[in-house]
């Protein structure tokens, strides 16, 4: 048994919208540079990899792990596990894989999520009493007549009943655009097919909002986080191997719950209730807090939940300013979590929400601290 387990290492791609750079490549060939990269950052072997875990929510099945295991040419062996939890995905994918680790059973797993809304499958159900299948968009996520709202309706709900207005949203917004284009992501970002920078940062003013679509209530396409193609991973490992690298950042608690469907932007409060009371951290000493924007008045809500320090939250700003690559957003909040706490000892709080009344957070810390 291991008491904890570590990242050591973490990247991801661009974060390109959809229908844009990466429109051609299937998600196992995203995957592929970043799994790779992840192993040469650390030094090392792929020898030594004994699991890989993927997110991917859109795609058309047939574990794309283990296809995109070969694609970056880890050992046969290597299986691959596909897992789907929607937006929450990739970050319970490294949760999953610490928890693998402290199991004793494995020394080095890599793990994160892979997506690609310019790819994702047109999806048709069978019609059992004969017929033309039906078309639909998205699956169901509750089962539930009348309690699986689309999270745009569920944001919109809860901005109206906590009095976030558009302004207030668009203010978010902005910021998260205006903090990504001061940041430097060249540490993190992997380059495929040149893209180095996340291309939908811009920008964004007060004009260019006012002339944004309503999508439900307040809510409008410049508080809402674009569909997106991307992969992200970290690299988890045992003490053992952690204690050789100074820079590892050490997985103190991590949470994948739920709570009521009719509300799913606000599952991630009890995933960060869940993660702050196990280990007794006070959210006012996190040095990074890195909250899902899958729309402004969601991370509002997040960011209000516990006081945190606004300046703590999304240094490099957040999924408005690069998109949201559904299976792969919750890996790339710790992979920013990961190469923002470089910047500082101390600790650090991702989390998300996803659709279902799921949500997901996880808490890493220096190794010295």
């Amino acid at each position: 048994m291991n008491k904890f387990a570590y990242i050591i290492s973490a990247h991801r791609s661009a974060v390109v919208p959809k229908g844009g750079a990466f429109s051609h490549l299937h998600i196992h060939e995203l995957a592929a540079p970043i799994i790779q990269k992840v192993l040469k950052s650390a030094n090392i072997s792929k020898d030594n990899v004994t699991e890989l875990i993927m997110s991917n929510a859109v795609g058309a099945g047939g574990n794309p792990a283990r296809l995109a295991a070969l694609a970056a040419n880890l050992p046969e062996r290597v299986g691959g596990l596909t897992i789907d939890r929607q937006c929450a995905g990739g970050l319970d994918a490294i949760w999953l894989a610490a928890q693998m680790v402290m199991s004793g059973i494995h020394d080095v797993i890599i793990a994160g999520g892979s997506e690609s809304a310019s790819r994702r499958p047109i999806r048709l159900a069978i019609n059992p009493n004969g017929g033309e299948p039906k078309f639909y968009s998205r699956p169901n996520f509750t089962g539930l007549k009348g309690r699986d709202p689309d999270m745009v309706v569920s944001a919109a709900k809860i901005a109206n009943t906590e009095k976030i207005t558009r302004n207030v949203q668009e203010d978010w917004a902005i910021k998260s655009h205006q903090k990504a284009l001061a940041t430097d992501f060249s540490e993190e970002i992997v380059p495929i097919q040149k893209q180095k920078i996340d291309p939908f940062t811009r920008n964004l003013t007060k004009k260019t909002c006012a002339r944004a679509a309503i999508l439900e209530g307040s809510i409008t396409s410049a508080t809402t986080a674009v569909d997106s193609d991307a992969a992200a991973f970290c690299l988890i490992v045992s003490e053992k191997i952690a204690r050789n690298y100074p820079n590892a950042f050490r997985i103190q608690a991590g949470s994948s719950c739920a709570s009521t469907p009719d509300e799913p932007v606000l599952a991630t409060l009890e995933a960060m209730d869940h993660v702050l009371k196990a280990t007794q951290i006070n959210p006012n000493s996190l040095k990074v807090v890195e909250i899902m924007e899958a729309y402004s008045a969601q991370a509002i809500i997040a960011a209000t939940a516990h006081n945190f320090d606004i300046s703590k939250i999304n240094i490099g700003g957040g999924a408005l300013a690069r998109g949201h690559p559904i299976g792969a957003s919750g890996a790339i909040l710790a992979v920013r979590l990961f190469h923002e706490l470089q910047k500082t000892d101390g600790t650090g709080l991702a989390t998300i929400a996803a659709a279902g009344g799921l949500g997901s957070a996880l808490i890493l810390t220096n190794s010295n601290s």
